[in-house]
């Protein structure tokens, strides 16, 4: 198939364009394909996925959905790149401290796929900034960002519009990756994030809302700025583009 005509609106304009006329589509889904069928890639290209927050749980996310054929995603952050990043975020490399991380990731996103549509908002999301999102075009979304009152604006907009979301619980302090598990947020344990925002959800009138969280205690550092590691958020990242990615092909 040929490159679509927003490939000049995804990552760099004059890379994306060559990479799209040295891979096809089937080059680099071939093996997808294999799970999923032609129709499930054709329910994935036609996907819009709404990513808020580019750090270490949303990069990877981010970069999860567009390896695995979105075709269109939205991607929400207000932030920069800092050296702190470098140990945990798969857009932070040493060329992109100091950049915008929207502009960082939709350069790479569109060199990794350059089928996939991105629409890059610096901005941070907030009442004020909340009509600045496509909504009427975005089905699924990934909340990856960390103030508890936005974390709440957007599930309860999520919930009004019928739109799909899961939602990222603590992953600072923690150091096993296999204690996450996905659930309703009224239905969690453990996590200091969950607990906290439930009350609020329920003042907020929002009856539901899927989460990834950890059964982990938190290490105790003594610090007000949570710790991390390379492999902690990104694994909670993939598992939100997975949770997202089935959902899409209608297996959850």
């Amino acid at each position: 198939m040929d490159a679509p005509e927003n490939l000049k609106q995804s990552g760099s304009p004059e890379e994306s364009a060559d990479n799209a006329s040295a891979f096809s589509y089937g080059d680099i889904f071939s093996r997808e394909e294999m799970l999923v069928g032609k129709e499930g890639l054709d329910k994935l290209k036609n996907a819009c996925v709404a990513v808020f927050g580019l750090g270490g749980v949303g990069g990877s996310a981010a970069e999860a959905l567009a390896r695995a054929g979105v075709g269109r995603l939205v991607l929400v952050d207000n932030d920069s790149f800092a050296p702190s990043n470098l140990n945990r975020q798969i857009f932070a490399t040493s060329d992109t401290i100091g950049l915008r991380k929207t502009a960082a990731a939709k350069e790479r996103i569109g060199k990794v796929n350059p089928y996939c549509e991105v629409t890059a908002l610096d901005l941070f999301f907030n009442e004020t900034t909340k009509d600045e999102i496509p909504w009427d075009s975005i089905g699924y979304v990934c909340d990856c960002i960390d103030s508890v009152s936005s974390k709440i604006l957007l599930a309860k907009i999520a919930e009004e519009r019928g739109i799909n979301i899961i939602s990222s619980m603590g992953t600072g302090n923690k150091f096993d990756p296999l204690a996450f598990k996905i659930a309703d947020i009224y239905k969690t344990s453990v996590c200091p994030l969950a607990r906290s925002m439930r009350k609020l959800l329920k003042e907020a009138g929002v009856a539901k809302l899927t989460v990834l969280y950890s059964t982990e205690q938190p290490v105790k550092t003594g610090a007000r700025t949570p710790g991390s590691i390379s492999f902690v958020p990104p694994t909670a990242g993939l598992i939100i583009a997975s949770y997202t990615v089935r959902k899409i092909l209608g297996q959850i």
